[in-house]
């Protein structure tokens, strides 16, 4: 038996809506990052961008357990000296792009380097219900079914 290694010609990009009202953050985060790669997928070749473009919609109603909404904090440097800066993921929520909490949640788990920047490409991340994407027949998964963990 020969080991399958797909190519550009055999990968089959499908396009998947998630709805994140109400779901835990992390467990969102975490089967978003696995369907860009297309781990779940049986074709799923390490080198290559098979996973599906997926769109998340209702970024702004996405929830956080525990104390993590005014614990966690996002850190960034200015350049300059003594130019750390921070913003709770709360207040990147309660702000004016919610959607970025979501994005660098999933960004953190594909891999660094051009592949995870190409398949980063294949997300798109909408705060309200709304999306232009709907001539492309998006797919519904519904994130909450599949563990009783993943609302809140």
């Amino acid at each position: 038996m020969k080991t399958f290694s797909a190519k550009p010609s055999d990968i089959d990009k499908k396009w998947v809506l998630i709805d994140a009202d109400g779901l835990v953050l992390g467990r969102l985060a975490s089967i978003v990052a696995m369907r860009l790669r297309g781990k779940h997928k049986p074709s799923y070749t390490p080198h290559m961008d098979c996973g599906d473009n997926i769109i998340v919609v209702n970024a702004e109603k996405v929830q956080l357990t525990g104390n993590k909404r005014a614990d966690d904090i996002f850190y960034w440097h200015t350049g300059y000296p003594g130019g750390i800066k921070g913003r709770s993921k709360g207040a990147i929520l309660a702000g004016k792009h919610p959607e970025r909490v979501i994005i660098k949640a999933v960004e953190r788990m594909v891999p660094r380097g051009p592949l995870g920047r190409r398949v980063m490409k294949n997300l798109r991340v909408f705060a309200g219900a709304d999306h232009p994407h709907e001539a492309q027949q998006p797919d519904q998964l519904d994130v909450g079914a599949l563990n009783r963990k993943n609302r809140v």
